[in-house]
């Protein structure tokens, strides 16, 4: 009973009259030990002057400390719930999902629930976003609600673009497919706002992006009356073609960043007098790069016009025999891929070149699958037509491996084609050497060879042959013999080695 002497409450406030000024008080432990000090008094006594400074200065501390590491196990496991991959919904992004999660576990702890809320039970951000999204997709179906929207959000599409529809299709004001609910596309989903859609309706035109930044903006617009000032980066659509008022013959190319200018495009018959003044300079003085740069500005100012008649085919035409006679398959890719769309819609050209021309290109690429799909695309009046002819008796003797005939079609190709041949001819060279090793032992002729493999001179058939090896070639009675005993394991490696892949500087 010693612990309970009664002059311990005399001797309290001298034995805390030191640690005053610190943190400590001695409430807790007073408490803790009495059930029997006398009066109130004294706990008044100490406790007035010290609390009143450390209270202001640490109570925002500890409850910082709460905030970082007092949450209770269940919102640690909603947390783990929110980021688990089986939870994951298509379309909800993850800084999405990271700014409903800390609004929700702000929200609670504002409201000093976060011990009571059922965490279990609540709904994960994700699904929140998904129910708010099917909510308003249902009310851009309502019509109620898409006559109470600006004009401009029923009439305009962000995705669409101008030179892909007809002018037709571009003033007609109804109500557009693309605008329903199964029409919607990725990126308009995912760019919606996760939270308060009605706030946003009610305001201008809302600026969709999925990144969080945007997203901050949006919230801080509907919360505080906040008007956004981003625009997208893409340029604007258009009513309608543009019409260029540019005088000039000659422009250099550049490729568009933002809607293309009246004053920097040329009108038709200026492009009329371009098309003139570039054949002449290509006969001229042969300029590759220059005459490249300058066709494909002539292109731009005919698709920011929609320009697509006979003047476009001839352009296109042009610019691909000239890619084709300096080897550009890049150039000429793109030019036979408009030609082709150009030929569908019924404008008048020359299909049935370019069609021989399509057709020995696959050949070159080994593109078997492309190839028996542009065969099937003829027509039997097509197929008898010269330049088509031609290219499907190429394919039918590299397919019976006869390379005589083969090299007796490489020197008579009707219009261009023979550019597009030299591009794979070293290739069936190669095959046919391959294929004289196994038939003629244990010589022959370099005569022979140059006749059949369609050399020009007995020369560039011996330098062909001695690039891969010096010693297959034998001088004897006047006469040069190659040694095809051998050389056959020479030229089925580099058989092999040549058909493995097909260098292409762009795909049609």
């Amino acid at each position: 009973m010693s612990w309970a002497v009664p002059s311990a409450p005399g001797i309290q406030p001298v034995f805390y009259s030191q640690p005053t000024n610190t943190a400590y008080t001695p409430v807790a432990i007073r408490q803790g030990f009495g059930q029997a000090y006398p009066t109130q008094t004294q706990y008044h006594y100490t406790a007035p002057a010290n609390p009143s400074q450390p209270t202001k200065s640490m109570s925002p501390p500890s409850d910082q400390q709460q905030q970082k590491f007092d949450w209770p196990q269940s919102v640690r496991n909603y947390v783990q719930r929110t980021f688990q991959a089986s939870n994951e919904i298509p379309g909800v992004a993850r800084e999405e999902k990271e700014f409903r999660l800390k609004e929700i576990i702000r929200s609670e702890q504002e409201k000093g629930s976060m011990f009571t809320t059922n965490w279990d039970e609540m709904p994960l951000p994700q699904q929140l976003i998904q129910k708010e999204r099917q909510q308003a997709l249902m009310t851009s179906v309502n019509p109620t609600a898409t006559r109470a929207q600006p004009p401009s959000l029923a009439t305009t599409s962000k995705k669409r673009k101008s030179q892909d529809y007809t002018e037709s299709e571009q003033t007609n004001g109804s109500p557009v497919p693309w605008r329903s609910t199964k029409a919607l596309s990725l990126e308009d989903r995912v760019s919606k706002s996760p939270n308060d859609k009605r706030h946003l309706m009610d305001g201008p035109l809302t600026v969709k992006s999925k990144f969080q930044k945007q997203v901050e903006k949006r919230q801080r617009r509907g919360d505080g009356g906040y008007q956004s000032t981003y625009r997208s980066p893409s340029p604007p659509s258009h009513s309608g073609p543009v019409v260029g008022r540019n005088s000039e013959l000659e422009k250099r190319y550049f490729r568009l960043t933002a809607a293309p200018k009246p004053e920097e495009v040329r009108p038709e018959h200026i492009l009329h007098q371009t098309l003139d003044l570039l054949k002449k300079k290509w006969r001229k003085e042969n300029n590759y790069s220059y005459i490249c740069d300058q066709f494909k500005s002539l292109r731009q100012d005919l698709t920011v016009q929609h320009l697509r008649n006979e003047f476009t085919v001839s352009v296109y035409e042009i610019h691909a025999r000239i890619a084709l006679e300096k080897g550009d398959l890049g150039e000429y890719n793109q030019c036979q891929t408009q030609l082709r769309a150009l030929y569908k819609a019924g404008i008048k050209g020359n299909p049935i070149e370019f069609k021989a021309y399509r057709i020995l290109y696959f050949i070159h690429t080994a593109n078997r699958t492309a190839l028996n799909d542009a065969i099937a695309d003829l027509t039997s009046a097509e197929k008898e037509e010269p330049a088509v002819k031609h290219a499907l008796n190429v394919r039918s003797a590299l397919a019976l491996g006869n390379y005589h005939k083969f090299f007796q079609l490489y020197l008579d190709v009707p219009n261009m084609g023979a550019y597009l041949m030299d591009m794979f001819i070293k290739r069936e060279r190669l095959a046919a050497l391959a294929n004289m090793c196994k038939a003629f032992k244990p010589e022959l002729k370099l005569r022979y060879v140059t006749e059949e493999l369609a050399f020009e001179s007995d020369a560039e058939a011996a330098q062909f042959i001695i690039d891969y090896d010096e010693e297959l070639l034998q001088e004897r009675d006047d006469h040069i013999f190659f040694l095809t005993g051998k050389a056959g394991q020479t030229f089925e490696n580099a058989r092999a080695q040549a058909f493995s892949r097909v260098d292409l500087k762009g795909q049609i």
